[in-house]
Parts: C-alpha cells; sequence; structure tokens
C-alpha cells in the first residue's frame, strides 16, 4: 500500500481538531461529535463502525491479512461544563462548555491513526477504535462495558493517551504499575439553626462547624496515613444558605479523595466519618456524610508497558521517551478496560508552555497530533506484527 503523506495528515487532523474543539459536547450528549467520528471512519474504509455503544460511543473495526489477534486503541470524546476564556478563531461556540482537557486531540489522534492504518497496512490481525463517551466523570467506560463491548468486539490487550501539559511536544512518558489513581467523591451536609448574624447565640449556625471541618479533614493523610502511601483529600466547594446578615443554618462540603490501593481509600473514608460525627457533636449540629467511588486506580501491564516503550522509541527516538519516576494522583475512566484486559496508557507532550488542564485557557497544541497518530499505528503494527 502506498505511504500517507505526513505532512498533509497533520494539516487535516489540525482541521478536524478545531472543528470538534468548536463544537464540544457534554458527556453521554456527544451526537454531532460520535456522528463526525463514524463518518470519518467510513470515508476511510474501516470494514465496520457501529454507533450508539454505551449511549454516544462508537467503534470501528479495521482487519488485514489472517491474523487472529486484536487490540484496542482508545480515545475519549467529551468536554467540560467550563466557559472558554481562549480567544481563537475555533474557540467553542457552546455557552460553558469547553474541551478543556484535550480529548478534542485525543479523538483527532486516533482518527489520524485510523487513517493511516487503512491506507497503509502494515498489520495481520483486527484491532478495533473505540471512541469512548463520558470519561470527565467515570461512566463512559462502564456504560461500553456494560453494552457488551468486550462480547461484541472483543480484543485482547488496549492502549491509550492522553496529553500532558508541561511536557514538550514530541516527548512521551508511561510506567509499568499503578500509574493514575482512584477517584472517591464526598458530599458533608451540616444542619443547624440559623438566624441573625446580630444574635449567634440564639442559634446553632453551621457556618464555623464547616469551616473547623474543612481544616480537620486536611489531618487524614498528614496524621492517619503511612507517610509511604499516597493520599490525598481535597475540599472543592463550601455552599451554605446564609447570607451577608443571616448565619445558615445548612452546609455543604464537597470534594475529592485520591489513592492508589483499595484499603487507603477505606481509611481515608473511615477517618473522614470520624471527623465529620466528632465535628458535629463539639458544634451541636447534625451531619450526614455520603462517600462515593467513581475511578479506580489505573494499572498498567508491565510487559505492554515495555511494547509500548518500543514502539514510542521509534516514533519519538530514544531521547523523546521516558518512564515515569512515580505514579499520578489524577484519574481516568480507561482503568475500567483494565480491569477486563492488559494494556497501557501513557502521555505525550502538549508543550512546555500550554495551560493546565481544565483551565478556562486551555487549548490542545495541535503539533501533537502527527505524534499521537503514529504511536497509535506503531503499537498496533508492533503487537499485530505479519508473520
Amino acid at each position: 500500500m502506498a505511504k500517507l503523506d505526513h505532512g498533509i495528515l497533520q494539516d487535516e487532523m489540525t482541521g478536524w481538531r478545531r472543528q470538534l474543539h468548536a463544537n464540544p459536547e457534554f458527556g453521554f450528549e456527544e451526537k454531532r461529535t460520535a456522528a463526525f467520528v463514524a463518518a470519518k471512519l467510513r470515508e476511510f474504509g474501516l470494514d465496520d463502525v457501529t454507533e450508539g455503544i454505551g449511549g454516544t460511543g462508537v467503534v470501528g473495526t479495521l482487519k488485514r491479512g489472517n491474523g487472529n489477534r486484536s487490540i484496542a486503541l482508545r480515545a475519549d470524546m467529551d468536554a467540560l461544563r467550563i466557559t472558554e476564556q481562549g480567544d481563537h478563531a475555533h474557540r467553542s461556540r457552546s455557552p460553558g462548555i469547553m474541551h478543556a482537557c484535550g480529548h478534542d486531540g485525543h479523538t483527532t489522534m486516533l482518527l489520524g491513526a485510523a487513517k493511516l492504518l487503512a491506507e497503509e497496512g502494515g498489520f495481520d490481525g483486527t484491532v478495533r477504535f473505540l471512541f469512548q463517551p463520558a470519561e470527565e466523570w467515570g461512566k463512559g467506560a462502564l456504560a461500553m462495558l456494560a453494552d457488551g463491548l468486550l462480547e461484541r468486539f472483543p480484543f485482547e490487550e488496549i492502549y491509550g493517551l492522553h496529553n500532558a501539559p508541561g511536557l514538550a511536544i514530541g516527548r512521551f512518558q508511561t510506567r509499568a504499575g499503578p500509574f493514575m489513581s482512584a477517584e472517591d467523591n464526598f458530599e458533608i451536609v451540616l444542619r443547624g439553626v440559623g438566624g441573625h448574624a446580630a444574635r449567634p447565640h440564639s442559634g446553632n449556625e453551621v457556618l464555623v462547624a464547616a469551616c473547623a471541618l474543612v481544616t480537620n479533614l486536611q489531618t487524614i493523610v498528614a496524621r492517619r496515613l503511612s507517610p509511604t502511601d499516597i493520599g490525598v483529600v481535597s475540599v472543592t466547594e463550601l455552599l451554605t444558605d446564609g447570607t451577608r446578615n443571616a448565619l445558615p443554618g445548612l452546609a455543604r462540603i464537597l470534594g475529592d479523595a485520591r489513592s492508589f490501593r483499595p484499603e487507603i481509600s477505606a481509611a481515608i473514608e473511615k477517618q473522614m466519618g470520624v471527623i465529620v460525627a466528632g465535628t458535629a457533636l463539639a458544634y451541636n449540629v447534625t451531619a450526614e456524610l455520603s462517600y462515593t467511588r467513581e475511578f479506580v486506580p489505573l494499572v498498567n501491564d508491565e510487559a505492554l508497558v515495555q511494547e509500548a516503550l518500543t514502539a514510542a522509541r521509534t516514533v519519538f527516538g530514544d531521547d523523546g521517551v521516558a518512564v515515569a519516576r512515580e505514579p499520578m494522583t489524577g484519574s481516568e475512566d480507561f482503568a475500567r478496560f483494565l480491569e477486563h484486559v492488559p494494556g497501557c496508557f501513557a502521555y505525550v507532550g502538549n508543550g512546555e508552555a500550554s495551560s493546565p488542564l481544565h483551565n478556562p485557557t486551555y487549548d490542545f497544541d495541535d503539533e501533537g497530533l502527527i505524534h499521537g497518530a503514529r504511536f497509535h499505528a506503531a503499537i498496533t503494527r508492533q503487537r499485530l506484527r505479519p508473520a
């Protein structure tokens, strides 16, 4: 088969990415995105394109040769409820929603790989292209799995990429074993008796109790976990029904906790319950704790990490490939697939001067698109090497 001009592909991918960035959709609402993806996959000549997997997911299948092995490549499609502050021409046209995590770039890199592999071949077997909805709130992978993904589109191993602001374009990182953390969500509701700001003694307001609770929650990691264990407890919201001259009778504290082992998650929940109950007693209010587990730890397969590193060196060069020294406390829905099949998740550079992920000024750096597409193609050819 003829070799595809990577310069032309880079230009095409830039156009696709900017179109996706301008039209972001929240999780399980990615109808336009899914339709765009499915149309491109059919245009590339894939053997099968199935829509509606897990709601709005898309699975493309490409077969070459007579090999009976199969692998999967995955990208996420959803955006975040953030109002974009960028001033570029392709900024979001959907008020209050933007691609602040680079899923537009992830989707585009996988589309580029699909075109590369469809036109160039170079492998013997089956590759599944998984375009997943609703990664940001940890439900999309589960929805695809519940919809019979593994039974309808079987594969033996899986690979995925995420962009990394702060890491130079043309760089690749991963590690074996625990790579990204679990994410637990919590909500604490405090109830008391609100009243006039001039007469705090006439009721049992909850704001002082809530402030004490926020501070005391920080002792869980500092004083209840071993220094050798990784744990994070973050309060992200404190909401009350008070106003300028009225003390609140209701307060809600929301946040999340990160860890890499189930026993650490359990220890955080247990100590949080102790602190909540003790604070309620000390301030003569009532308190309820809701604690849920949204993301599981992402654990890369050791052998397939070595395969990914080898494939990455053909794309990024020896100097562009590194083993991450320690795991990251971000969370990823890709971990749900790794509970069923072995695989490897990795980071590709998105520029050292890029805005952070989930920032209203963030924008994926298009220079990185071709690197991601080439890695997807390289790992496919390596793992489905013709006999």
